[in-house]
């Protein structure tokens, strides 16, 4: 299709949308300076909503009409100004499309014009006969990153946090320039990785270092005077001074091997249950072959598809959840009565323990000291925080001085008595209640009393922990999930007779750790391992019942969790989750079985039931029928996803009449950010509630 004709073929979208209510509307800012050396004016076009750092700028209709007008008036300077930059307010770029404003599109029609208007907008960089700029001095993602990458030439601070095209991971497509932008610049296995891993990876931000690497920026800059050393450097690519040299991209096999790739990765993932990235991938292989303007049609009608999908709808509420509700948890009492936490004792020098150890130094930066049983499993807990920061200082991550602190805030002791002065001590030793009870009395009689004691039990009952203790009230469940350093929720638990300060202590200190704390009732295996027990326990009773292994473990594919389930067992370990379904069982016998299988397994000492290649491929491991019994009665994929799905939705609910939690939303937060539960799906209870399953099971909706 002739460019021209699809140039003139475009409706004017910047008259046929208005601005989202309640738009917080990103003003594009012009400035014309001098720059020392510059025959001539440079043209400065900064964006900004008009507030601080913690509501980060966002294009809806009324930013890019606003930059609109911004280059209207810069192309109508006299003289010619000599080149045009993009920056942003402090620390912010510019973090993409107005989210909020998304649901109120209806139509196809309206996410047509909005896909044309960002288009037309930023077109007007690419096809400038005037040098263009992009100065990311901040955080930049989605349609900020697309923006700048419409300009001819981007400087980068290295103090820029994170970059991404995130579009993806909430059921969108970098469909404003993105797809054919990105591979053609640094190439298609380098955008595969941005576009798709990235995303899907959890949303995965690159670092500045990381994303000048891949050849993003042509130039990475100290934050220190960014904006005069970009407008110096900017000034000398004007003038021809410099020259900036790209490398050579192949568009040959590599490419169409690249987003083989991206759909080998898509298909891990998702295995096809979500339709973004699989559209992103269709127009990579376009950006390939097809002139601009073609590719970018083709993001339009893309991108309007997206924005009227139920996968949208669904990610748009999982994403409200993250922002929001996650960063305002229910029922936390005022966070005035947070007592500080100056030190913190850590019972237990294993993996989980040394995981903690190593958080708690790098987010609160306090002294934080690791106990064991012996010297050299207290030792092996300080090497292991002691190695962390070494991994960080090489990436770069932290500067010597930074590694020097952290490495005087580490230390170990056999005795107990170093904890006398702390503030916050948690135990995170063998998930058995006569040892953690011990624990608790021992540390009593050390402690303040306004010593904070938390424990990291992933099912055992708080409130009998704390029991016998003279001062119970200060005992709270702080859960964590593993890896720590990567999952983001944190279960704080309220036993009976915890009070409203040390529940606010607790999430002050959840808040200082940076990561999203959900209130629970100290109730069997709290929210996650409940849920997740309930799920796995069915599918392992299919097994047991004479269902394939592989058959059983595929059978929910079509959801796109993020691992399979017993690929889940295996993170969690059997041993493990053998122990949380017993503590179930013994509270919810009717419910929850511990299968006689997983007993064999653990037994075995087997930590999967499957076994790898050297191609990394698993099959079943040949041991298993030797050590598992089956029966005779096998089930279809559709009756275990049934069957799976129907007991979830029984026990959400079992969960919200107990009060578990205060509302269906902090369930569907949970499993979120504690299992992966795909932005995709919307939240667990609403999926039941659309599927059908809610209602056919409970005899009601979640929503009701």
């Amino acid at each position: 299709m002739d460019p021209e004709q699809l140039k003139r073929g475009r409706v004017n979208a910047m008259q046929a949308l208005k601005e989202f209510p309640n738009e917080v509307v990103t003003q594009a800012h012009v400035k014309f300076v001098n720059v020392p050396g510059l025959d001539g004016q440079a043209a400065l076009i900064t964006l900004d909503n008009g507030h601080d750092h913690k509501k980060p700028s966002s294009f809806g209709p009324g930013g890019l009409k606003s930059l609109n007008d911004a280059l209207d008036k810069v192309f109508a300077h006299s003289p010619k100004v000599k080149f045009i930059a993009v920056t942003g307010k402090p620390f912010i770029f510019l973090v993409g499309a107005d989210i909020t404003g998304m649901p109120l599109i209806k139509t196809r029609e309206e996410a047509h014009a909005i896909a044309r208007l960002g288009h037309d907008v930023f077109a007007r960089l690419k096809d400038s006969d005037i040098p263009t700029f992009a100065f990311i001095n901040g955080a930049v993602m989605g349609g900020g990153l697309e923006l700048a990458l419409h300009c001819h030439y981007r400087t980068l601070s290295s103090a820029t946090p994170a970059l991404a095209l995130p579009e993806c991971f909430i059921g969108l497509a970098p469909t404003w320039g993105g797809t054919q932008l990105l591979p053609n610049l640094i190439g298609a296995d380098k955008a595969v990785k941005v576009i798709i891993e990235n995303a899907l990876n959890q949303n995965k931000m690159m670092r500045a270092a990381d994303a000048h690497k891949l050849g993003i920026s042509d130039v990475l800059l100290e934050p220190a005077d960014f904006i005069e050393e970009s407008l110096a450097w900017a000034a000398k690519v004007a003038q021809g001074e410099i020259v900036v040299d790209r490398p050579e991209i192949d568009r040959g096999e590599a490419w169409d091997a690249a987003l083989a790739k991206g759909k080998a990765i898509a298909d891990m993932k998702l295995h096809g249950a979500a339709p973004a990235p699989y559209l992103a991938l269709d127009l990579m292989a376009k950006a390939k072959t097809v002139p601009f303007e073609e590719g970018t049609a083709l993001e339009d009608e893309a991108l309007a598809t997206l924005l009227t999908s139920p996968e949208l709808k669904a990610s748009l509420y999982s994403f409200d959840l993250v922002q929001k509700r996650a960063k305002r948890p229910v029922g936390v009492p005022d966070k005035s009565l947070a007592r500080p936490v100056n030190k913190v004792g850590i019972v237990g020098a294993g993996l989980m323990a040394s995981q903690l150890a190593w958080l708690f130094v790098r987010r609160l930066e306090v002294p934080v000291v690791i106990t064991d049983l012996d010297a050299e499993r207290v030792d092996k807990g300080v090497a292991y925080v002691n190695g962390e920061i070494d991994k960080q200082l090489a990436k770069g991550r932290i500067s010597p001085d930074k590694a020097s602190r952290f490495r005087g805030l580490i230390s170990g002791s056999v005795d107990k008595s170093i904890f006398a002065d702390a503030d916050f001590v948690i135990e995170a030793v063998f998930e058995e209640l006569e040892l953690k009870k011990r624990i608790f009395a021992e540390l009593e009689g050390i402690v303040s009393a306004e010593c904070l004691l938390a424990t990291n039990t992933s099912s055992l009952s708080v409130t009998d922990m704390a029991a016998d203790l003279r001062h119970p009230e200060r005992v709270v469940g702080f859960h964590f999930f593993n890896p720590v350093a990567i999952l983001p929720l944190l279960e704080v638990v309220r036993a009976k007779q915890t009070d409203d300060a040390t529940v606010a202590t607790a999430f002050a200190v959840c808040k200082a750790l940076k990561k999203n704390g959900v209130l629970v009732a100290d109730a069997p295996a709290f929210v996650v391992n409940r849920l997740l027990t309930r799920f796995l326990g069915e599918i392992f009773a299919c097994v047991d019942e004479g269902t394939d292994i592989e058959v059983a473990d595929h059978a929910v594919d079509s959801l796109g969790l993020p691992m399979t389930p017993f690929m889940l067992l295996q993170l969690v370990g059997p041993a493990v989750a053998r122990h949380v379904a017993g503590t179930l069982h013994q509270a919810f016998p009717d419910r929850y079985k511990v299968s006689a299988n997983l007993d064999r397994l653990v037994e075995a000492g087997k930590s999967s039931v499957y076994v790898w290649d050297a191609q990394g491929k698993p099959s079943v491991d040949p041991d298993i029928p030797s050590i598992m019994e089956f029966g005779t009665n096998p089930s279809t994929p559709e009756q275990i996803r049934d069957r799976a799905l129907a007991a979830v939705a029984d026990e959400a609910r079992r969960m919200l009449d107990e009060g578990v939690v205060a509302a269906r939303e902090d369930i569907d937060l949970c499993m979120i950010l504690g299992a992966g539960w795909p932005f995709h799906l919307g939240g667990i209870t609403p999926y039941l509630d659309h599927s059908g399953v809610a209602k056919k099971v409970t005899g009601r909706t979640f929503a009701e």
